[in-house]
């Protein structure tokens, strides 16, 4: 997204971290385009490659299927491929809590790019050590719901929601950049981590703390619209496949 990486690029140079800036170069280009990935692990070398690039947002996806397949599983192989190639020491997956039993175009993108990394890193002849990384919504992310309901109370409301019943698991952006970091460091190869996100959150709550918190009545002042689950949606998110066991790390 070059917009954002202009931005990050700005923050990192104008900021503290400005003495790290000459450590840095951010480069703009498409994981669809074989051979600038190609020149781009030629001339750096990565030695861990953290591959969080994604479509992600479910009701879009499911009308572009295509861009999303193109980009979530093409993509992912031919940065995880070259991976193999460049002897990348680890690549670690940024994937979502979307891909167990998927019922969306995004979510079965997402688990298709788990299942060939984990089949690459048992490859025979391989070295590089692939991980998984899942976790529920990201507050505060790019189309996160809070700056959403922030927008819709400023304005007046109303204050929109799928449905009443509906939950999500939750965490901030420094916990699920610390937690990725970790997972990096922890992955023997071939594992999925799965964050301990606590409780899920019912978010018509989350909407009715939010409108108290801006000093507004809900019926009097603003009100919260129920609008229907949108193509793809689940009314909750599992964290765990039927098949899958789980062992408990630090």
């Amino acid at each position: 997204a070059e917009s954002p990486l202009y931005e990050l690029e700005f923050e990192i140079r104008n900021s503290h971290l400005r003495k790290h800036a000459t450590k840095m170069e951010c480069v703009v280009a498409n994981i669809k385009d074989y051979l600038r990935m190609e020149m781009l692990f030629a001339k750096h070398k990565p030695d861990v490659v953290y591959h969080a690039a994604a479509y992600k947002h479910v009701p879009l996806m499911e009308v572009n299927a295509y861009e999303a397949t193109l980009v979530n599983v093409f993509g992912t192989k031919i940065v995880a491929d070259l991976s193999v190639e460049n002897n990348v020491e680890k690549f670690v997956v940024i994937s979502t809590d979307k891909a167990v039993n998927p019922t969306n175009v995004m979510g079965a993108t997402k688990r298709t790019a788990e299942i060939y990394t984990q089949a690459l890193n048992f490859r025979v002849g391989n070295s590089t050590h692939f991980t998984t990384t899942r976790f529920g919504n990201v507050l505060g992310s790019n189309g996160s719901v809070i700056p959403i309901f922030r927008k819709q109370i400023e304005s007046g409301g109303p204050v929109t929601i799928t449905h009443q019943e509906i939950t999500r698991y939750f965490m901030t952006i420094p916990e699920a950049c610390n937690l990725v970091l970790e997972a990096g460091s922890m992955g023997k190869g071939g594992e999925i981590f799965v964050f301990d996100m606590g409780e899920s959150v019912k978010i018509y709550e989350l909407a009715k703390k939010m409108i108290q918190l801006s000093g507004l009545e809900l019926g009097k002042d603003i009100e919260i619209q129920v609008t229907g689950l949108r193509p793809g949606e689940k009314l909750y998110e599992e964290l765990l496949n039927n098949e899958e066991s789980t062992l408990k790390t630090h």
